[in-house]
């Protein structure tokens, strides 16, 4: 049959755990200046402004297991180096950006999460232009 061979296999469903996690994530960031969450396809989709910085699962897994993603354009070496040293990331790139998974294991992974969802989040801010 025609066009069967760009079918995608279905995401499969999250863990109760990731549920709490994503959850959890999801609560601290409606606190966060600027932040719209959207539904998205069984994901609550990030936003500052118009421009999408992270995807939590709500419904479905992004890959596989427990994780998250998030978004950056451009890797200071700082966080470049940060971001190849952690073993809990993937990079993949979807429509010409660059996105980050992040795998949580444990609920200590929370904070370092939330950290990179900051990253990502300051890496959609637009500069100010001078007057």
């Amino acid at each position: 049959m025609e066009g069967q061979g760009s079918k995608r296999a279905p995401l499969p469903p999250i863990s109760e755990q990731m549920k709490a996690w994503s959850t959890a994530l999801a609560a601290e960031l409606s606190d966060w200046p600027q932040v719209a969450q959207k539904s998205f396809f069984g994901f609550t989709a990030l936003y500052r402004g118009k421009k999408m910085f992270a995807l939590l699962p709500r419904t479905r897994s992004i890959f596989q297991g427990n994780a998250m993603a998030f978004r950056l354009e451009q890797l200071g070496r700082s966080t470049r180096s940060r971001i190849e040293s952690d073993h809990r990331i993937s990079a993949f790139d979807r429509d010409k950006t660059r996105w980050f998974t992040f795998d949580l294991s444990t609920n200590s992974d929370l904070r370092d999460a939330l950290e990179y969802l900051a990253i990502a989040f300051e890496a959609t801010r637009t500069p100010k232009k001078n007057k």
